[in-house]
């Protein structure tokens, strides 16, 4: 059995052998195990919005988040980029996709306007809320 020190001195061969152009490959390091639900917190993105900006499925993540299943390979390498640079990933698969999510991770407020001539059945009155895309009526 090999020492640690034994360990890091072949692995420092093997880097040297590589750089030399003796020694052709190499091999990516993936992590068995990736914090689905941290990576997306620190984005601070809903599971929803992180499926649909990195194409996910939403079952997925949930699952994934559950712990009732683990990313396969090629799932946990483009969490582990993710985790590491988010920008790249969404600069790779659309520029726009990167505007988007990086505009709408801002927070944002509504104008609200109190129409209080139509009150509804109890006394409750309806409320406007104004955003981009237009008139959005929501009861309170």
């Amino acid at each position: 059995m090999k020492t640690q020190f034994g360990r890091m001195m072949d692995g420092l061969n093997d880097v040297e052998a590589f750089l030399a152009g003796e020694r052709e490959g190499f091999k990516a390091h993936v992590p068995q195990k990736v914090d689905v639900k941290a990576i997306r917190n620190r984005l601070g993105m809903t599971q929803a919005k992180f499926s649909d900006t990195f194409g996910f499925s939403l079952d997925a993540i949930k699952h994934w988040e559950g712990g009732r299943r683990t990313p396969e390979t090629s799932a946990r390498t483009l969490l582990t980029v993710i985790d590491k640079n988010p920008a790249a990933v969404l600069t790779a698969l659309n520029p726009t996709a990167f505007a988007a999510a990086v505009s709408s991770s801002r927070p944002t407020t509504d104008q609200v306007e109190v129409d209080r001539k139509r009150p509804t059945s109890g006394g409750v009155t309806k409320r406007k809320a104004y955003s981009g895309t237009g008139v959005k009526r929501i009861s309170k």
